[in-house]
């Protein structure tokens, strides 16, 4: 709603907007000229848009593979005539948005829903996808998790579980794309799933990398850093130079997705980690000591909030060997 009241030759104009505020003043003379105030309230379509700006992004990257950002893990996705298949689901919500997303190009059921692992910021936009998607794929140690983890929570009938689970790897073509998709031992969780787009040659993460972002090492979920690090130097090893990453999280100001580079990085802050979190160890400081960290030394781009999440996994980890 907008209220417009003269004041001393200004004309001031509040603006109503789902409960936000706003108030311009502008020249009675330049009012007078606009002819109307529809025509004024056109005039101030951008401000509007930034008071309510679009939610999510949906940007393609290579051939038929893109991704989507609104709440939640970052959504990977492939939309193309002879098939439709999209990685993690972030919230209920989020996923409806993607759906109608992908009805404006392709028609049609979801083909393969694949989660990389367990987590409700990848997989409680599952629900979203019943009567649609033909089949929901994930590890099985992540199909055992997102159960243990409904039926812990008492939301099983807010879930939609895989039906298909794989050991250590999986292969299928869906129209012109291959997706392999491969398990190495646990990390993030003990179900993280790596998925190729071989032929746009673009690699989903999941949470196997947090791009410059302080992760979350899920130990209950038998999470092992020093593993993950080996996991990261693999695919260094594995994927070629040309390999586009998706990540599942990224800190404000960098990219959900990126290069190898990326990926060296993140190993060496949880090399950085182990190391810091040994040496901590070693000199005889306590816990509670350990957690006042504020920086890992050796590791300058990780900062802001969440570097207790780390600690505290490094000190499980160690303390228990």
């Amino acid at each position: 709603m907008i209220i417009a009241t003269k004041a001393l030759g200004f004309v001031v104009l509040k603006i109503y907007w789902r409960g936000i505020k706003s108030t311009i003043i502008m020249k009675r003379r330049s009012f007078v000229q606009s002819g109307s105030l529809a025509v004024t309230f056109s005039a101030f379509t951008p401000l509007l848009n930034m008071i309510n700006p679009a939610t999510y992004q949906m940007k393609l990257l290579r051939r038929n593979v893109g991704i989507f950002n609104e709440k939640g893990g970052t959504i990977g996705w492939l939309i193309q005539p002879d098939g439709i298949v999209v990685i993690d689901t972030q919230w209920k919500e989020q996923s409806q948005h993607l759906l109608e997303e992908i009805q404006k190009q392709q028609s049609g059921p979801v083909d393969l829903l694949i989660n990389t692992h367990h987590h409700g910021d990848h997989t409680s936009g599952n629900i979203a996808y019943k009567g649609i998607a033909k089949h929901i794929l994930a590890h099985e140690n992540s199909n055992i998790n997102q159960r243990t983890s409904a039926e812990k929570n008492n939301n099983v009938a807010d879930q939609l579980f895989p039906d298909l689970t794989y050991s250590d790897r999986w292969q299928q073509s869906i129209g012109d794309e291959i997706i392999d998709i491969q398990y190495l031992g646990p990390a993030h969780t003990n179900g993280d799933s790596i998925i190729h787009f071989q032929n746009a040659n673009v690699v989903h993460c999941g949470d196997l990398v947090f791009n410059r972002r302080y992760p979350y090492i899920d130990k209950s979920a038998g999470a092992s850093i020093e593993n993950w690090i080996e996991i990261l130097q693999q695919m260094q090893s594995y994927y070629d130079n040309d390999a586009l990453f998706i990540f599942g999280h990224a800190r404000e100001g960098y990219d959900v997705t990126g290069n190898k580079n990326d990926l060296a990085a993140f190993a060496d802050y949880l090399t950085a980690l182990l190391e810091f979190v040994t040496k901590e160890i070693r000199s005889g400081r306590s816990r509670e000591q350990i957690l006042t960290t504020t920086a890992i030394p050796g590791a300058p781009q990780w900062i802001g909030d969440g570097i207790e999440r780390s600690l505290n996994a490094a000190l499980d980890e160690i303390v228990r060997e």
